[in-house]
Parts: structure tokens; C-alpha cells; sequence
């Protein structure tokens, strides 16, 4: 790295800080804040949904995967199955009946619809987790970059924190939702750069797909992952997968905020439509990243000594060092640093909001619009230091990023459940929900410790049933009969509803086409690689 790299790099966060204050202004309440006033680009929001998932991890780490991680290939394609079916989900059950609550906090409504308990569990779950998750992957996104630019750990763990904790602060949702398209196109543009430079290293595509092992190009393993030893399970990330994705999408604070910030529901639903085509894409940019990349590795023992620790997640910084041109190194490295900022700055805006709408708004009703959204700027710098500090904590447990993941998929199908079934159940209540959502984490619990040969994906869709079978099931054993129903089943049957989803039906069966083809995609790869190389 020279003066051009590190002027680039320093050129990009600033030019970040200036983006957020220069859409920070004219914020008046809470709305402005954190939705954007209601009134976000579906395209912005769309990006910036598909950016926040799209981390400096999965830029290093997928291409790692698919090069040289032992049973690893393009099996990846799997996780994205699931996508398109849940998108359709989402769209159809959940975002006219928040859209219509105008909520800020998805959490808003399981008290208006179960108590205060309910919101607080899942509320409270969101936070400890989304928390300790932000501050894990801080922590991991860093290392790559701080190995490869020889810097120290803490030094870029407090150049992105610090920066993201900047920019979100005075820009709120507008800035994330900005600076995330911008993060993005900088990042695929870094893809793109890299397979071209490693292609001409190599010699083209042809002579890259014949470096690796053909086995590398199967895309589909049919096992189940129900104790028949399938690592990487079709069956379960289709079920358990199209839970995950559904809770995700629809009932996670981090993403829903988001959405709840286009203008209406036909934009929001225009975002989610935007994901469901475009996550493919991406993914099989970062699967060429990988076959391009690691083809010059193979190809070149001289080069595969370079990679610190011989470990595969250093694969793509360790190119970039060392074949790349300065300027376009600089670039990379930006991406990299970009999508950190990308994730952790969704995560302290969702942290913030949920803290202020789901605790101290509850105790502490807004009288003063302006002191409320002080008050709420100040919890996005303190989460931003705790975040911070679960980062240098946390972070060096293997253990804990590893758990950290799979408590995830224990909570999202209990999650998903609140919210269908509070939609769709008029006689579930408080305690029978608060109830099924322990039960189901409970049950799922049980499956991690006892019953590992269970592929983890399943535990979305254990977890789902099981909290509705059993609050449903405590419902009908107890009644409550001052609970509130809340809107319930008025919006299902809602003619109007069903009205406005009749011009989307094209969209859906678009969908559920585009699905078909990515199984089909799946299936036509491996032969068509192999074929080239």
C-alpha cells in the first residue's frame, strides 16, 4: 500500500461523513430518523437491504468456500433457493398489514396484539442478539484487512466503528440506506476487477475451471440433513431455509425498518422484488470471485506460500495485495471496509430504534420531538460503543461467532410464528404466544445439544411450528379474554387487500418461475463447467 492507496481509503470514509451531513438535515422527529420520513427510493431501499446482508465477510469468505474450503463448491447456490418462495411470503402476509400500522418498530405490534410481554421477549432477544452478532462481525471483517494492510486488529476495528458510528448518527436512515448503494456498487465493482485481473493472470475461463477439482462444480447435495449426514442438505435450506428467510425479511427489526421507510407498500414491496432477483446474481459474482481467484492460486504454488497461515479466508485480500495495481488495490480495500460499514450500520439504526420505541418510549412518552430524536442519536452512539466493545470481548471465540449463528436460527422460526400467528389467529393470546416462542426456542435448544446430526436450518421451521402448535394449544387450555384481538384476520379477508394483490400475481409467478430456474440453474452448472474446463 502507497500514499495513492491510503489517500483513497481515507478519501472514501470521508466522503462518507460529508454524505450523512448533508442528508442528515432538516430531521425534525423520530420518522425522519429513522425511516427516512417514509419516503425512500424503493430501488435505495432495495439495495440497501441486499447490502446489509452482503458483509466483508461474504466477500472473503464465499470465494474462500467455494476455492478451498474441504466439501466446499458451488453447494453455496443452496442458500439462495429459498429466497424468492419467502420474498412472495412476505410480500403477500406481512407488508400490507405493517404498512398499514405505520409502525417504526416491527415489535410495536405484538403488543398491540398480544400485551406488553411478548413485545418485550422478542424485543429484548432482538437486541442481546443483534448486538453481540454486530460486534462478532466487526471483529471478523477486520482481521482480513488488518493482516493484509499490517495493521493492528484494534486500529480497524475503530476505524470502522468510529466512522459507521459518525455518519449513522447524523444521517440516520437516509445515510445508512444512501451510503449502503454506494458501498454496493463500489463492492461489485471490486468483484468484477478481480475476476477480470485473475483471469488474465491465468489465462481465461477455461484454463481457470480446469485448475480445480471437478467435484468443486456440484451445486446440488439431495441428502436431507435429517441424520443421513448431508452437510449441506437441498431439503433442508428449502424448508428450513424459506422459515429463515421469511423471518428475516418480515419480522427482523434490521430489515423491516428499512422497508417500513419507501413511501408505501407497493414500494416497499418493489424493494423486496428488487431481492428476490438479484441475491442469485451476486452470489454467483462471488462464486466466479472464487473459482477465478483460486484458480491462480492453484496454478501458482509461489502464490498460494503468500497466503498468511495457508488459511483460505485470506485467499482474495492476499490477490488483491499482490496482484492487483495501486489505486485498484485501494479500491478493493474500500469495498471490504465498505461492506463492514454496510452491516454494522444497519445494526445500530435498528439497535437505536428498537431501544427508544421498545423500552424508553414505553416509560417515557415523547412530548418534545426534537429531545426525542437527540435522545434517539444518543442511543446510536451508545450502541455503537457497546458494539465496539462486544467486538474486542467476543471476537477471538471461534466458539462464539459459530453459536452466535445458530442461535439465530433457534429464535427466527419461533419470531416468524409471533407474527403469523398474531395476524392470522384471533383466539391465540399473551401468554399462550409468550409460551409457544419459549417452547419453540426451547425445542430447538434441545436439537443443538442432543441431536447434532440435525442439519441447523431445520430449526427455522421446528421452531415455527412448534411455538404455534403450542400456543394455540395453551389458548385453547386458557382462554384470555381481555386480551386484545387486534386487527387479526380482518386484513386476510379484507376485499381490498386481495384487490390490490391481484395486480402483483405477474410478479409472483415471475417469482415462483425464477425459483424454478435457479433449480434448474443448479442442476445445469456443474455440467456446463466442467465441459469448459
Amino acid at each position: 500500500m502507497n500514499l495513492l492507496d491510503w489517500t483513497t481509503i481515507c478519501a472514501y470514509l470521508i466522503g462518507m461523513i460529508v454524505l450523512s451531513i448533508y442528508l442528515g438535515r432538516g430531521q425534525e422527529h423520530e420518522a425522519d430518523y429513522y425511516v427516512g420520513g417514509r419516503n425512500l427510493p424503493w430501488w435505495a431501499v432495495g439495495i440497501s437491504t441486499m447490502a446489509t446482508q452482503t458483509s466483508a465477510i461474504s466477500f472473503i469468505s464465499v470465494p474462500a468456500f467455494v476455492a478451498f474450503r474441504e466439501g466446499g463448491g458451488l453447494t453455496w447456490l443452496q442458500y439462495e433457493l429459498a429466497v424468492p418462495l419467502a420474498i412472495i411470503f412476505v410480500m403477500i402476509f406481512l407488508i400490507p398489514f405493517f404498512r398499514r400500522l405505520e409502525l417504526i418498530s416491527v415489535y410495536e405490534f405484538l403488543e398491540r396484539r398480544f400485551g406488553p410481554g411478548t413485545r418485550t421477549l422478542l424485543a429484548g432477544a432482538f437486541l442481546l442478539s443483534r448486538g453481540l452478532a454486530a460486534g462478532v462481525g466487526i471483529y471478523a471483517s477486520a482481521i482480513v484487512p488488518a493482516v493484509c494492510l499490517r495493521t493492528e486488529l484494534w486500529h480497524m476495528i475503530l476505524l470502522v466503528g468510529i466512522v459507521t458510528i459518525i455518519y449513522d448518527t447524523i444521517g440516520g436512515m437516509k445515510a445508512v440506506v444512501y451510503s449502503d448503494v454506494i458501498q454496493m456498487v463500489i463492492l461489485v465493482g471490486g468483484v468484477f476487477l478481480c475476476v477480470d485481473f485473475a483471469l488474465s493472470e491465468v489465462g481465461g475461463w477455461c484454463t481457470a475451471l480446469s485448475a480445480h477439482d471437478p467435484q468443486r462444480f456440484r451445486a446440488l447435495d439431495f441428502s436431507t440433513g435429517l441424520g443421513d449426514g448431508g452437510k449441506f442438505p437441498i431439503w433442508g435450506f428449502l424448508a428450513g431455509g424459506f422459515f429463515l428467510y421469511a423471518s428475516y425479511y418480515g419480522c427482523d427489526q434490521s430489515q423491516v425498518q428499512r422497508e417500513l421507510s419507501a413511501p408505501n407498500a407497493s414500494h416497499t414491496k418493489l424493494s423486496l422484488m428488487f431481492n428476490g432477483f438479484a441475491r442469485l446474481p451476486l452470489t454467483l459474482a462471488y462464486i466466479f470471485l472464487g473459482l477465478a481467484v483460486g484458480a491462480v492460486f492453484v496454478m501458482r504454488p509461489e502464490a498460494m506460500a503468500l497466503i498468511p497461515g495457508g488459511n483460505p479466508d485470506y485467499m482474495v485480500p492476499t490477490f488483491v495485495m499482490e496482484f492487483l495495481p495501486h489505486g485498484i488495490k485501494a479500491l478493493i480495500f474500500a469495498g471490504i471496509l465498505a461492506a463492514s460499514m454496510s452491516s454494522l450500520d444497519s445494526a445500530l439504526n435498528s439497535l437505536s430504534a428498537s431501544t427508544m420505541r421498545d423500552f424508553i418510549e414505553r416509560f417515557m412518552p415523547p412530548k418534545d420531538l426534537r429531545y426525542h430524536l437527540r435522545l434517539g442519536k444518543m442511543t446510536t452512539v451508545a450502541w455503537g460503543i457497546l458494539v465496539i466493545l462486544f467486538a474486542f470481548m467476543l471476537g477471538g471465540e471461534e466458539t462464539v461467532v459459530e453459536r452466535i449463528n445458530k442461535v439465530g436460527s433457534a429464535f427466527y422460526g419461533p419470531i416468524l410464528a409471533a407474527f403469523v400467528t398474531g395476524i392470522t389467529i384471533r383466539r391465540v393470546s399473551g401468554t399462550g404466544m409468550v409460551s409457544g416462542i419459549l417452547t419453540g426456542v426451547g425445542f430447538n435448544l434441545v436439537l443443538w445439544r442432543r441431536f447434532p446430526e440435525i442439519f441447523w436450518m431445520w430449526w427455522n421451521l421446528t421452531g415455527c411450528v412448534v411455538a404455534i402448535l403450542v400456543a394455540l394449544g395453551v389458548s385453547l387450555a386458557k382462554p384470555d379474554r381481555a386480551q386484545n384481538r387486534g386487527p387479526g384476520l380482518s386484513i386476510l379477508w379484507d376485499t381490498n387487500v386481495w384487490q390490490e394483490e391481484r395486480r402483483w400475481l405477474p410478479i409472483y409467478v415471475g417469482l415462483i418461475i425464477y425459483f424454478i430456474g435457479m433449480v434448474a440453474l443448479c442442476a445445469w452448472l456443474p455440467g456446463f463447467l466442467s465441459n469448459c474446463a
